[in-house]
């Protein structure tokens, strides 16, 4: 047993020598990553470990921050029941928009790049204008206003479908709903345009190899060729997705006001944003922003085992 640990402990003390030495002869790659490595660190690490750490404290901005342990989140789950709500609703957005938007870009990445050349670049714009449109969704609170001028209400009249104008944005049975809808045409962005660069980056003899080798169809191509090629773009999207799904706030607040009737369209988000910006109660805020946090990790870690399965 000392034998074997003894040459465990030498081994441990070859392998940092070389890592050392590595190091020492890549130090100009090092000093041209310092730029990046810092200002990673500044805006991303560093906001990190401080809102896990304010989430421990009582924090108003005017008063030092006060450790009180676990209060924030014994808070947060046992009596805070808006939060809850948010959750809730966060987790339905997430769970119906995330996946199918993911799957609705990657399909009509897959149709657009089967067009001419040109045709293709304009599908690409039109598909992606709405990410780069800034608030776009306004447009919405149009389509859906709660009187006779509304669209939707007019073209439902007119139809003789409902007697008379509906609350969309304010009942809370089509608050969320129409939310869903919204934030699904707007998450065919930069995923979307991830997959078609993937598309057009596959090496056109692979196929040629695949039917060689016994592919017979299409969706054998998809699965065995196309997808394996394509996990990075797959990842990125998949990121992308989730992202936007568990970072919703600014559609719902601006489609259905804040906060919205019986807090139907309260995300964690909006949430957060209630007890940060409004009521500057910084460590609950910051205990908001680490559950957030955490789920998005978790359900990160979860895709990214799912997609390591694919084209195997």
């Amino acid at each position: 047993m000392k034998e074997y640990l003894h040459k465990y402990i030498e081994l441990r003390k070859h392998n940092m020598q070389v890592a050392v030495r590595k190091a020492k002869a890549r130090k100009m790659c090092y000093l041209f990553l310092a730029p990046y490595a810092i200002l990673f660190t500044m805006f991303f690490v560093f906001p990190v470990v401080a809102s896990i750490y304010y989430s421990f404290t009582y924090y108003n901005i005017l008063e030092p921050p006060r450790f009180i342990g676990l209060q924030n989140y014994i808070n947060l789950i046992l009596q805070d029941d808006i939060f809850l709500i948010g959750v809730k609703n966060t987790l339905l957005i997430a769970v119906i928009t995330g996946p199918l938007g993911y799957i609705l870009s990657f399909l009509f990445a897959w149709l657009i790049n089967e067009l001419p050349r040109w045709i293709r670049s304009v599908a690409v714009i039109i598909f992606y204008a709405p990410s780069i449109a800034g608030n776009c969704y306004v447009i919405f609170s149009v389509f859906f206003r709660g009187d006779a001028y509304g669209y939707v209400n007019a073209a439902l009249m007119n139809m003789g479908i409902i007697d008379t104008p509906k609350l969309w944005l304010i009942d809370p049975t089509y608050m969320l709903p129409i939310c869903m809808l919204v934030i699904l045409w707007m998450s065919l962005g930069t995923g979307f345009l991830s997959f078609v660069a993937g598309l057009q980056g596959v090496d056109r003899s692979q196929f040629e190899a695949g039917y060689m080798d016994g592919v017979k169809n299409r969706w054998q191509e998809l699965w065995y060729i196309t997808l394996p090629n394509m996990k990075p773009m797959l990842m990125f999207g998949a990121v992308m997705s989730i992202t936007q799904a568990f970072g919703v706030a600014d559609v719902t607040m601006a489609l259905c006001g804040y906060p919205s009737t019986d807090y139907a369209a309260r995300t964690i988000v909006t949430h957060l944003f209630d007890y940060g910006f409004s009521r500057f109660e910084m460590g609950y805020a910051c205990a908001i922003a680490t559950i957030l946090f955490l789920m998005m990790i978790l359900c990160n870690k979860a895709i990214q085992s799912l997609l390591r399965r694919v084209g195997t």
